[in-house]
């Protein structure tokens, strides 16, 4: 149809709709659309998190017939499993409020009440006292919080269709003092309980997502500081005494939000795919500025745990991890790029990331915290080198400003990163934010690389790349002893040595490309050898293998390698698989106590059900030790994650399976199971079973 058929088709159609219709149609055509969501006016809503209130009440002091109950002794199995089931907890609660809003700017006001399950015990034990067969104390005394309210005020700033805003004000809750007190006769306890009411203040933070015209999820944190109770009576112990105590109530909450707006509101259209930089479109491309925020609830049933170790995981608990990272880039001149990543993170993987060898929760980190904390993560300058021949275009990214370069080229970045940027990629199974979590499957767990307790080292990193395949290397920084956040500054006598080869291909009979990668790895570190620190142990030398490893730790070598590949069957169905090893003769320095792993899966786009942005991902891994490692743990040795003390050795095997529902274009919310069965290598614990959801967003 030419353009004069198509104006007089157009003209009919109008003279068919009603006039009123016609109007309000041409009005709106008029509107500009918006560039970020208007979110004036009223909002209910559900918040609630599994495991994501952290240090709930802490005792300032207690004292029992006068004298001061001294501090509670940590390290033993029973205080360990006591703290990690009451380190978090459930909360849950509703909230409303208003939003003004002028431009992006927002300002409003929110009420909200929550329950929650905050309980805590006097943290001690009863030694000194003279009353033989009395109860440790921690199970004596105990306070429970179950209500908080809040009034708060919230400033924001709005930018597409999510919203980031800061929040101050009111809280309030109910604390309840409870105390059971043994008769030395053999009679009845007697209980004593005290209500205490407190007020004090509020500070937080938070983002949120608009998914449709009513709904939008978000993520709120916020400090609660109640104050002190002051000094009150709790009854009395029989042939003690008077019990008095006072207990300060602090609260650091992360909640997800689902938000309901019953007047709607006015979304701005969906983001245009990322498009390369056009040199003639008057955009210089010098910038980019990205962000993720990823919020895990995580939880663990029952199962069988005969005993408890310092690193064993405890059943019956959930845990909460929160991360929001920013990814500035500027590109200084032509080939040339400088990177800065800033990240919080807050919260504890189970067990405060412990007990299992494949850990389940990829962003649960070694240092972790129970409150936000700060770190520079990246920071890195890269250098790419063309080779000239065949060009490509690279979108703005996260660390990567949009450019055109050469598909072949050498690049080189300097500074801070994670190995796991460049090496063992994989497009169905590398990021615990949006596709598999347990560690296992989205690392090749048996290569230790190096890196302080969130995962970063500092090195030099130098890649050849072609258009079939590529070779990279990494020389890089090492911790100063297993698990340390602080890296080792001697680089020549003690550094990471990594290499890779990725070659791609495309297989005839599918039609559909492959990746296939192959690495190895050279460290040498401050570590103890394992057999030689069993030998001194059961030679009586030291009467604890853990004396023996801190005592004959020496720079030692750990070498190993994985192979990694990716495969698409079709255009939304692919398969992956990796197999990895090490020596197993010294300690691990970073990563997992893996000495052998073998993992794969499936990942399948939900297309075929009309849900292109969906995917369902299914994957399996086994884990292995060396004999010397076994030895050392069988011995009660601690590794990085795991040591029961004991061990009844067998292949630690585990099954994930998920299902990634894409809300928006930016955000995905994730439904996770996984079952571990012998973990920590151990045939006496579990199996346990593992149920997470995962909220992500990118902006």
């Amino acid at each position: 149809m030419g353009v004069a058929g198509r104006r007089a088709a157009w003209l009919i159609g109008a003279c068919l709709l009603p006039a009123q219709a016609f109007g309000a149609d041409l009005a709106v055509a008029r509107a500009p659309a918006p560039a970020f969501v208007d979110w004036s006016g009223g909002y209910l809503g559900l918040e609630g998190s599994a495991g994501g209130s952290f240090g709930a009440l802490g005792f300032e002091s207690t004292t029992i017939g006068g004298r001061p109950v001294p501090p509670f002794k940590t390290g033993d199995a029973t205080g360990r499993a006591d703290r990690s089931r009451e380190a978090t907890t459930a909360v849950g609660g509703v909230f409303g409020g208003w939003n003004w809003q002028a431009g992006p700017w927002l300002y409003g006001l929110e009420a909200d009440i929550a329950g929650a399950n905050l309980k805590r015990p006097v943290a001690s034990t009863a030694a000194g006292f003279g009353y033989e067969g009395f109860d440790p104390v921690f199970d004596v005394i105990r306070a429970k919080t179950d209500l908080y309210g809040a009034l708060r005020a919230r400033l924001g700033f709005a930018f597409e269709r999510a919203l980031i805003y800061a929040t101050f004000g009111l809280a309030g809750a109910e604390t309840r003092f409870l105390a059971t007190y043994p008769d030395r006769a053999g009679g009845p306890a007697a209980t004593a309980r005290t209500d205490r009411g407190t007020l004090g203040f509020t500070l937080g933070a938070g983002v949120q997502y608009a998914i449709t015209e009513h709904l939008a999820l978000g993520l709120d944190y916020r400090y609660i500081d109640l104050g002190s109770t002051g000094r009150f009576d709790l009854g009395a112990v029989p042939g003690l005494g008077p019990v008095s105590t006072q207990a300060h109530v602090t609260s650091n909450q992360m909640l997800a939000r689902l938000s309901w707006y019953p007047a709607g509101l006015r979304l701005p259209p969906e983001p245009d795919e990322a498009a390369p930089h056009d040199p003639d479109n008057g955009d210089t491309g010098r910038f980019s500025l990205h962000g993720q925020t990823t919020f895990i609830n995580q939880g663990v049933t029952g199962f069988r745990s005969p005993y408890l170790g310092p690193n064993s995981l405890v059943p019956h608990q959930a845990q909460a991890t929160t991360t929001a990272t920013a990814f500035v880039g500027f590109k200084l001149w032509e080939g040339t790029e400088l990177y800065y990543n800033p990240e919080f993170s807050q919260g504890f993987g189970l067990s405060r990331t412990l007990g299992v060898a494949g850990f389940v929760n990829g962003e649960a980190q070694k240092a972790g915290a129970p409150f936000p904390k700060l770190r520079s993560n990246r920071y890195f300058v890269r250098q790419t080198f063309g080779l000239g021949g065949e060009t490509e275009d690279v979108p703005d990214g996260p660390n990567q400003v949009a450019t055109r370069r050469d598909v072949e080229r050498i690049t080189v970045v300097a500074g801070k990163f994670a190995l796991g940027d460049f090496f063992d990629g994989n497009v169905y199974a590398h990021d615990p934010r949006v596709d598999f979590m347990n560690w296992s499957l989205w690392a090749a767990s048996a290569w230790d690389f190096p890196a302080n307790l969130p995962g970063f080292t500092q090195g030099v990193y130098v890649e050849y790349n072609r258009a079939e395949f590529a070779v990279r290397a990494a020389y890089t920084q090492v911790p100063k002893e297993p698990s340390s956040d602080v890296l080792d500054p001697r680089v020549f006598d003690r550094q990471g040595a990594n290499i890779e080869f990725e070659g791609r291909y495309v297989l005839p009979a599918l039609e559909q490309p492959g990746r296939v990668r192959i690495g190895f790895f050279s460290n040498q570190g401050n570590t103890a050898r394992y057999r030689q620190v069993v030998a001194l142990t059961q030679l009586g030398v030291f009467d604890d293998v853990n004396d023996a490893v801190a005592a004959t730790r020496r720079p030692r070598r750990k070498t190993g390698g994985y192979v990694n590949l990716e495969q698409a069957v079709t255009a939304d169905l692919g398969v992956f698989a990796r197999v990895s090893l090490s020596d197993g003769r010294n300690e691990s320095l970073s990563f997992t106590d893996v000495d052998r792993s073998a993992s794969g899966g499936v990942s399948l786009k939900g297309t075929a059900w009309g849900r292109a942005g969906d995917t369902v991902g299914l994957g399996a891994t086994v884990n292995g030790l060396t004999e010397a490692h076994q030895a050392y743990f069988a011995t009660g040795g601690l590794g990085l994650l795991i040591g029961d003390g004991r061990l009844n050795y067998a292949p630690e095997r585990a099954l994930e399976a998920y299902y990634a529902i894409g809300l928006t274009k930016t955000v995905t919310l994730t439904f996770d199971y996984q079952r571990v069965i012998n973990p920590a290598y151990n045939r006496d614990r579990g199996p346990a079973d593992f149920f997470a959801t995962r909220l992500h967003a990118d902006f």
